[in-house]
């Protein structure tokens, strides 16, 4: 299921990609399930899991202003839409399933989202991806309440 998902997350990123780019083109016949749907067809011998890929791309597609506006001062020096189209859509997709708290845990969430990176990124790209989904994955951390301890019973009693 692990490879299942990779190269899931790898097709969503295609998806996404080209969504982007034939958007910010102007192109007025971009059908975001036409274009997911092909993407999955490409490798249907070898994906499964084809409502994780859909739920990724649906969702990313969807909430990309405000992930946007999450990653922003993570980065304050990289103006969100001056961030490489491929490493902005890597940190959208890495945010959106941290912040989903499915079945994934948050460091294989950030891990996927570095190999990404060095596939399909730039020369520093993994880093930086894993300095802001690192920071991310903190600050969600440090705002999320702590379990408090329990009282340790200090009689002992005989059963």
């Amino acid at each position: 299921m692990a490879s299942n998902r990779h190269l899931g997350r790898i097709i969503a990123l295609q998806t996404l990609y080209e969504e982007e780019f034939r958007v910010d083109a102007g192109d007025k016949d971009f059908d975001l399930n036409q274009v997911l749907d092909r993407n999955i067809a490409r490798y249907a011998d070898m994906v499964e899991d084809t409502e994780f890929i859909q739920q990724l791309v649906h969702g990313v597609s969807i909430h990309s202003a405000g992930l946007d506006k999450e990653l922003q001062p993570v980065a304050p020096e990289w103006p969100i839409d001056q961030i490489a189209r491929m490493d902005r859509i890597i940190l959208r997709i890495g945010l959106y399933e941290l912040k989903q708290g499915g079945d994934v845990p948050p460091k294989v969430v950030i891990n996927e989202a570095v190999e990404l990176a060095k596939a399909f990124g730039g020369e520093n790209s993994s880093k930086f991806v894993n300095g802001v989904l690192g920071t991310l994955l903190r600050q969600k951390e440090e705002q999320s309440p702590k379990p408090k301890p329990r009282a340790k019973n200090s009689k002992k009693t005989k059963a």
